[in-house]
């Protein structure tokens, strides 16, 4: 990772000269170490000597591709964050990019602003990952430092610890799954008590327990006569753990269009209360729970695909 001056190095991978000058002259206002390459091949050798923080990825180059030279470098620099960068933006392309471990990716022709944004989160989350990785925290937190009633000795719950404390100092999405009964919501809360987010708000929604018609409400907030009843404005749980952690339990329950809603909080860091036209930016960790088959719903269609992805960054089964 960083190296020992804690000067970041990024790693671009393209095979356009011009693209690649260029991201050098955006990058030369920040305090980074830039390396490139002109192929697949190429880079994963830059990726192996030099072990970049960021890597920014070309998603169609002659001879390995974008996606291709994604998975191998996931495998030789698990650590990086890859941001994949492409001018044939598609569904498949992004759900791909996702499920092999992508940090993020970004449409060609971009913005010279939003392509800082992304490696400056990009470098965030690298950083909140080495101290994820180091000392206490690389170790697990054991049920003692855990408050709400975790019991366990077993492996397995110890197994769960150790994860629990491998990730609660990022801010990566998490996954719990296990039929009910099984504590999900207690390893949520002992992932956010422990985490870096642990003095902001913490709220817990159950999915299946709010009707369809009113989840949206519920988590974006309506403006006043939005729809019949809303007699007042709302603000929805999102914007109120604005910079805390939110707890979607059940979330295999929710409806098609409120995935939708959810993935763009997720990817955009934004939400629209329900009969506003206005965006409002939202800074929050997810982490979901499900007992439902969320593999075979998304085979279904019943269960977003891109959403799967996001959400089930990293998984803990009970």
């Amino acid at each position: 990772m960083a190296s020992i001056s804690n000067t970041p190095t990024i790693l671009v991978i393209d095979d356009d000269d011009d693209l690649r000058y260029s991201l050098k002259r955006v990058l030369s206002t920040r305090t980074c170490h830039f390396i490139e390459a002109d192929s697949g091949e190429a880079g994963l050798q830059m990726a192996e000597q030099h072990e970049p923080d960021v890597i920014l990825l070309d998603n169609r180059m002659g001879g390995m591709s974008g996606i291709e030279a994604l998975q191998h470098l996931r495998g030789a620099n698990p650590n990086a964050m890859i941001i994949l960068m492409t001018a044939y933006g598609t569904t498949q392309t992004t759900i791909e990019a996702m499920k092999f471990g992508a940090f993020d990716y970004i449409m060609k022709p971009f913005d010279p602003k939003k392509i800082l944004s992304l490696i400056d989160s990009a470098l965030a989350a690298s950083s909140d990952l080495d101290r994820a990785n180091q000392g206490k925290q690389s170790e697990g937190v054991s049920a003692e430092e855990i408050e709400g009633g975790i019991i366990g000795s077993s492996s397995a719950m110890q197994a769960v610890f150790k994860m629990i404390g491998q990730v609660a100092a990022s801010d990566v999405t998490v996954m719990v799954t296990g039929e009910s009964g099984t504590g999900k919501e207690l390893i949520a809360r002992a992932i956010f008590q422990n985490s870096l987010r642990a003095q902001k708000p913490y709220i817990a929604v159950n999915c299946a327990a709010i009707p369809d018609n009113l989840i949206e409400s519920e988590l974006f907030g309506h403006e006043k006569g939005s729809f019949t009843g809303a007699t007042t404005q709302r603000i929805g749980k999102f914007e109120l753990c604005d910079g805390g952690t939110i707890f979607l339990d059940e979330i295999g329950d929710m409806a098609l269009a409120t995935q939708t809603k959810i993935l763009r909080a997720l990817q955009e860091g934004e939400i629209q209360r329900v009969g506003s036209s206005e965006t409002v930016k939202v800074d929050v960790r997810l982490l979901a729970a499900t007992n439902k088959p969320l593999e075979a719903m998304v085979k279904e269609k019943t269960f977003r695909e891109d959403l799967y992805y996001r959400l089930n960054v990293v998984r803990i089964q009970l």
